[in-house]
């Protein structure tokens, strides 16, 4: 498949191609093995599919946190399967993933939460003054709520588009007494960035280049563009601050 051709496809899409295309192969090194006289209990037979779809996806360079993924799905599917779990599990988790990640089909921008060493590397690059500060994603809050304690001369604001992430972070707000922050139920490509000082995003590569024309055009002189660990393709950023937390994190910074 051409590279070009396999990067209009989104990643659900190509994973799930991956695992069929798995099932093919292993089904078809199962039936050369049984003419032999080797028969793969079907436990065994989904760790092999498992070890194929995660070999394919690694070759066709999907992200990393793709391969455990695609390396677990059979086995876990067999195994459930033979657990003879009730179908409303599936519908209980079915939903509860669907409320958490709403719109990453359309988006590709999973939930990534910050971690807290982030937090404390986000507060050396706030103004001294009254400043205006969005995180666009905000998740469950934790950027805001810290920052609003440290730098409570700020006004906070996030946007969330997936259901529970954003009822966790306004109850989170709402009963924690944060005045000076709100988050809001939409989508960042409608948010006007003019009204900001400070714009922090913790989203993935896909929307990077996007996100950073929309910046460019929106932003006022003065403001900061804040992303954590995703940079803007052909765009070096005038700063980065490596933080030594669990993922190696990398602020990078764009001051207009």
């Amino acid at each position: 498949m051409p590279k070009h051709s396999r990067r209009r496809l989104p990643p659900p899409v190509l994973a799930l191609l991956l695992q069929i295309a798995a099932v093919a192969l292993a089904g078809t090194a199962q039936v050369i093995a049984y003419r032999s006289g080797i028969a793969l209990p079907l436990l065994a037979f989904a760790v092999v599919c498992g070890s194929i779809a995660a070999l394919l996806s690694w070759l066709l360079q999907m992200d990393r946190w793709w391969l455990p993924i695609q390396f677990i799905f059979a086995p876990a599917l067999v195994t459930t399967l033979t657990l003879s779990v009730s179908p409303s599990f599936f519908l209980a988790a079915f939903l509860l993933m669907l409320l958490v990640y709403w719109s990453t089909f359309r988006t590709q921008v999973p939930l990534y939460l910050s971690s807290n060493k982030v937090w404390l590397a986000l507060e050396s690059k706030l103004p001294d003054t009254p400043f205006t500060f969005v995180d666009l994603g905000s998740g469950i809050g934790g950027v805001l709520t810290h920052l609003a304690q440290t730098h409570p001369h700020g006004h906070y604001h996030g946007i969330e588009t997936a259901p529970l992430p954003f009822l966790w972070s306004w109850l989170r707000i709402k009963f924690g007494c944060y005045h000076n922050c709100s988050v809001h139920w939409g989508s960042l490509w409608h948010s006007d960035l003019s009204r900001y000082d400070v714009v922090f995003a913790y989203l993935s590569p896909v929307p990077m280049a996007a996100l950073w024309d929309k910046a460019r055009q929106e932003m006022h002189p003065g403001a900061v563009f804040i992303s954590n660990t995703f940079a803007v393709p052909e765009h070096p950023p005038q700063e980065s601050i490596k933080v030594a937390d669990l993922h190696s994190s990398t602020l990078y910074l764009w001051r207009f």
